[in-house]
């Protein structure tokens, strides 16, 4: 057990340990992880201990240093989702915050293969570094909004503590000047609001910001948010809202999707290649990870074994089929209405200027 003390409820989980592991089992090794060592030291004592499988107990944060460390080994890694996302469970369809169904998982569950997005950061200075990701990474908005988040505020409220984030970021109106090639070959420059990479694409909320992202498909899914007006903004919201969280749920909806915008750009691929023009803000996985000037992305298909309740279909088979869209669609409603009373109380300002002055 590879548990965040600041995420998890230790006695519970104790409890739900002693109430599901076999008593024939050797006793659990536990392991909690510290601000220093947020779980890949943690996870090598495990796997030097001889643990048959890991469970990582906490947020995303815990999970993607865990998965990081122990993929490749051949032992699975199981999941307890404590953290304001759960991001990965989200996208696995499994519970969060239900302690002994997670470790039931664990004990009785199968194992499957998922992707892992493998990661060589280029760093100021010329300095390169490795990691991986199981969710998502990005910069510009994603970045900033994680930078600005209140810690305390999250701990109380949960994701909705993101809100008051964005708000501060969208303020920024510096943009990220790129190049970025695919495995093709093919280099593009883009000036863009904010890149995120997925390899998975369901967020809190119901929303599907990358519709095309699946855990366990061996691609990435990348979209370049371009808005230059608020027009610009009520696309995005309209595409990521609306028609990626309620429209493309249904075989009806499906058939009715409207065209791309120029505020969206989506790439899909199994290798990436990204250069700034200067350093910028990098989050992976829901956790600040440093300037950085660029990276070189390569999915690794399968790359990490997790442990999944028995009978569980596999994400790509999952993607696409019907859900309720109900959270998405209240969202979508609420971001309109505040987008356009941003707008009108914007073009208000506008107009008592030019009043003022004649």
């Amino acid at each position: 057990m590879v548990y965040n003390p600041l995420k998890v409820d230790l006695d519970a989980l104790r409890a739900a340990v002693a109430a599901e592991v076999p008593g024939d089992w050797a006793s659990t090794m536990w392991f909690g992880t510290t601000e220093d060592d947020p779980g890949p030291g943690q996870v090598r004592e495990a796997l030097k201990g001889g643990a048959t499988v890991v469970i990582a107990a906490g947020g995303d944060g815990t999970i993607r240093a865990a998965a990081e460390t122990i993929a490749g080994s051949g032992v699975p890694l199981a999941l307890v989702a404590a953290g304001t996302g759960n991001l990965l469970a989200r996208n696995l369809d499994l519970l969060a915050d239900d302690i002994p169904n997670a470790i039931r998982t664990a004990v009785r569950g199968v194992d499957a293969g998922i992707d892992l997005a493998r990661l060589e950061i280029h760093r100021p200075g010329g300095v390169r570094e490795n990691a991986a990701f199981v969710v998502m990474a990005g910069f510009g908005l994603d970045a900033k909004m994680l930078a600005n988040t209140d810690d305390e505020l999250k701990r109380r409220i949960g994701w909705l503590a993101y809100v008051d984030a964005i708000r501060k970021a969208l303020r920024d109106e510096n943009r990220l000047r790129m190049a970025y090639r695919t495995e093709r070959g093919t280099s593009r420059t883009v000036s863009a609001h904010t890149l995120i990479v997925g390899n998975c694409g369901a967020l809190p909320a119901n929303i599907l910001l990358l519709p095309n992202a699946v855990v366990d498909d061996g691609r990435y899914e990348a979209v370049f948010l371009r808005p230059e007006s608020v027009r610009g903004w009520l696309q995005i919201v309209f595409k990521i809202f609306w028609e990626n969280g309620v429209v493309r749920r249904t075989p009806l909806g499906r058939r009715l999707l409207t065209p791309d915008v120029a505020a969206l750009r989506y790439v899909v691929g199994r290798e990436l290649q990204v250069r700034l023009s200067r350093p910028e803000e990098l989050e992976l996985d829901g956790d600040s990870f440093g300037l950085a000037t660029g990276f070189d992305l390569r999915i690794d298909a399968g790359g990490l074994t997790v442990r999944v309740p028995e009978g569980s279909r596999p994400p790509a088979v999952r993607a696409g089929e019907e859900s309720d869209p109900r959270p998405t669609a209240l969202l979508a409603a609420i971001a309109i209405l505040a987008l356009a009373a941003g707008a009108t109380v914007g073009i208000n300002r506008i107009l008592r200027r030019r009043s003022r002055r004649r």
